[in-house]
């Protein structure tokens, strides 16, 4: 026990400290992220890629994902019940939304999807592909039933650390995009 309550006491420090390191990034640096998220998708044709509307500082793939869309069907994850895998509701650019669980904006129209790639947001990561998100586990369930699915991290560089503690539920990206560059959990880039 006391050592699952040292793991959670680590891990809300790192999202203190990520959450912090996030909030001071500027524009350019933004927009450099955004900019290597499209270079790194852009090839992609007739797949179905799960993206997400950002709220407070995180890293906003909406440009890429407004792009993408010219060629795939883009979605966006819903929560739909606590504790549940997160589910993906289409989504093209303009498409009517409204508030869901958490403030995340979600669209109010669209079929749902099951996304052959997807782009997820993060609090912090490392280099071995470990990835902080905000504690609820929705992503690491969704992903645990996603199969073959591709899972892409996508942060600013600000928020990398040293070791994400990992717990068995976690899952490890193969991916994470930011504003330095294209990272693989291997250590390739």
């Amino acid at each position: 026990m006391g050592d699952d309550a040292s793991l959670t006491a680590q891990k809300a420090q790192l999202r203190k400290e990520c959450l912090a390191a996030r909030d001071g990034v500027g524009p350019l640096r933004r927009a450099m992220a955004g900019t290597r998220l499209y270079a790194r998708l852009m090839g992609l044709r007739g797949r179905t890629i799960a993206g997400y509307l950002p709220i407070g500082s995180e890293a906003n793939p909406t440009h890429a994902m407004r792009v993408l869309a010219r060629d795939n069907r883009i979605c966006v994850p819903v929560v739909t019940a606590r504790g549940a895998p997160l589910r993906f509701r289409e989504w093209w650019p303009d498409c009517p939304l409204e508030k869901g669980a958490f403030g995340v904006p979600v669209p109010t129209e669209g079929g749902w999807r099951v996304p052959d790639v997807l782009i997820l947001p993060m609090v912090g990561f490392d280099a071995g592909g470990g990835r902080l998100g905000y504690g609820g586990g929705y992503y690491d369930r969704t992903l645990a039933g996603m199969g073959d699915a591709l899972a892409v991290g996508f942060a600013l560089e600000a928020q990398r650390v040293e070791a994400i503690p990992q717990e068995r539920t976690d899952i490890t990206l193969p991916y994470i995009i930011t504003d330095a560059g294209v990272f693989g959990a291997d250590g390739t880039v």
